[in-house]
C-alpha cells in the first residue's frame, strides 16, 4: 500500500472512523443540551464530563495500555462506545433524555476516549519505522481532523437539524466500522516487559519520567495550559455562535464555522515538514502559540462569521504543527515499554487540563461574558511563548 504499510492503513481508517464519530457526537452533545438549558455553566458542564476522565483515569490507562494489547483495547473500546451512542439514541427518540443523563454518556465516553487515544499514541511506533514516524504521524493527524473537524461537525450538524436521534444511531455505527477495521489487524502489540509490577508503581514510573525530562515536561504543562484556554473557549461557543447568540448562526452553520478549524489542520499536515525546515521545531513551536492566540481571540473582535473563521483556519494548523512535532518527538525518545505511561502522563496535563478549561469557560462566561473571556484566553496563550522560547530549543528537540 505504501511504505507505511498494511497494517498502519488498516489503523489508520480506525482512526477515521472513530473521528468521524467523534466529530458527530461533539456537534450534536451539546446541540441537545442547548435544548434544555441556556446556562453557560450547565452547557460547559456536559462538556466538563467528557473531558473529566482525562484527569481521573488518564494515569491507570496508562498503565493499562503498557500491559495488555493495545490493538484489542482500541477495538474493545470502540465496541463499547457504540453501544453507549446506541442506548442514548433510543432514549432521544423516546423523549427519555435529560441532563444528568448527557453528563453520563460524555463521561463514559471520556474514559473509554482515554484507552484508545493512549493506545493509539501508542502502538504507532510499533507500526512503522523510526524516520517514518513524523509522516505517519502527520497522515494519521491530517486523516483524524478531516473526519472529527470537516466531515463529523458538518455531518453532525445536518443530521442533528434532521433527527438528533439518528446523529447519535450514526455516530455508534462509525465505532461499530472502527472496531471491524482494527480486528483486521494482524499481530501482537502487548509491550515487552522485564518484570511484573503494581498499577500504582507503574504510575509512578510514568510520572518520574515525565518529571525528570525537561523538554517532556514543558511541552505537557504549555500543552495543558492552551488546552485549558481552548476549552473555555469552546465549551460556551455554541451560545455565541449560534442564534440567538451574537454570531446569529444556524445549528448547520454552527457545524460549518467548527469545519474551518478542520481545513486549517488538514492544511497544516501538509506543510509541517516544510515549516519544519523553514523555521526550525523550536521555533515553529512558538509560532504555534501565536497562532492559537489569534484562533481564540477572534470572537472577540468581531462577530463576522467569515472573519472568525479565517481566524480557526490560522489557528487550527498552528495546532496541528505542534501535535504532530511533539508526539514525534515523545514517540522517538521514550522506550517502548514505557511509552503508554508517558503518553498518559503527558496527556494528563494536555488533556486533564480541557474540564478544569470548560469549568472556567463557564464560570467567567457567566461572570465577566463570551467576549471578556475570548480575550482572556488569547492573551493567557500568547504569554506562554516566553517560558517556551526559554526551554524548548532547537538543539534539545534533535535528540
Amino acid at each position: 500500500m505504501s511504505a507505511l504499510g498494511r497494517r498502519y492503513w488498516l489503523v489508520w481508517s480506525a482512526a477515521i472512523q472513530s473521528n468521524l464519530a467523534d466529530g458527530i457526537f461533539l456537534i450534536a452533545l451539546p446541540l441537545l443540551a442547548a435544548r434544555y438549558t441556556d446556562s453557560p455553566a450547565l452547557i460547559a458542564g456536559v462538556a466538563l464530563a467528557g473531558r473529566l476522565p482525562w484527569l481521573l483515569f488518564a494515569l491507570h490507562a496508562g498503565a493499562l495500555v503498557d500491559r495488555i494489547d493495545r490493538r484489542s483495547t482500541m477495538r474493545n473500546v470502540n465496541l463499547v462506545r457504540s453501544v453507549t451512542l446506541g442506548v442514548l439514541g433510543v432514549a432521544v427518540f423516546t423523549g427519555a433524555v435529560t441532563l444528568p443523563l448527557l453528563f453520563a454518556v460524555a463521561f463514559v465516553l471520556g474514559v473509554a476516549e482515554t484507552l484508545f487515544d493512549t493506545s493509539a499514541q501508542s502502538l504507532v511506533p510499533r507500526l512503522v519505522a523510526p524516520d517514518q514516524l513524523q509522516r505517519a504521524n502527520g497522515r494519521l493527524y491530517a486523516g483524524e481532523v478531516t473526519a472529527n473537524g470537516f466531515a463529523g461537525p458538518s455531518l453532525g450538524g445536518l443530521l442533528a437539524g434532521l433527527s438528533v436521534a439518528v446523529a447519535f444511531a450514526v455516530s455508534g455505527l462509525a465505532y461499530a466500522g472502527a472496531a471491524a477495521a482494527l480486528s483486521l489487524v494482524k499481530g501482537r502489540f502487548r509491550p515487552y516487559r522485564e518484570r511484573r509490577t503494581g498499577l500504582h508503581r507503574d504510575i509512578r514510573e510514568g510520572l518520574s519520567y515525565l518529571a525528570g525530562h525537561r523538554v517532556l515536561r514543558t511541552l505537557a504543562v504549555v500543552g495543558g495550559l492552551t488546552n485549558m484556554a481552548w476549552f473555555a473557549w469552546q465549551s460556551v461557543l455554541v451560545l455565541y455562535a449560534v442564534d440567538p447568540g451574537p454570531m446569529g448562526l444556524s445549528e448547520f452553520g454552527y457545524g460549518l464555522l467548527l469545519t474551518a478549524g478542520a481545513a486549517g489542520s488538514v492544511l497544516g499536515s501538509f506543510f509541517v515538514d516544510r515549516m519544519t525546515r523553514l523555521f526550525g521545531r523550536a521555533r515553529l513551536l512558538q509560532l504555534c502559540l501565536v497562532g492559537w492566540a489569534v484562533w481564540l481571540g477572534g470572537p472577540a473582535l468581531s462577530t463576522n462569521p467569515w472573519l472568525v473563521g479565517a481566524l480557526v483556519v490560522v489557528g487550527s494548523a498552528a495546532g496541528m504543527w505542534w501535535n504532530i512535532i511533539s508526539v514525534s518527538y515523545r514517540q522517538r525518545v521514550v522506550p517502548d515499554a514505557m511509552l503508554g505511561r508517558v503518553n498518559a502522563a503527558y496527556r494528563l496535563f494536555a488533556w486533564g487540563a480541557m474540564p478544569v478549561g470548560a469549568a472556567l469557560g463557564g464560570l467567567l462566561g457567566e461572570l465577566f461574558g463570551l467576549r471578556a473571556l475570548f480575550s482572556v484566553t488569547a492573551l493567557g496563550t500568547l504569554v506562554l511563548v516566553v517560558p517556551l522560547r526559554l526551554i524548548v530549543t532547537e538543539r534539545s528537540l534533535q535528540n
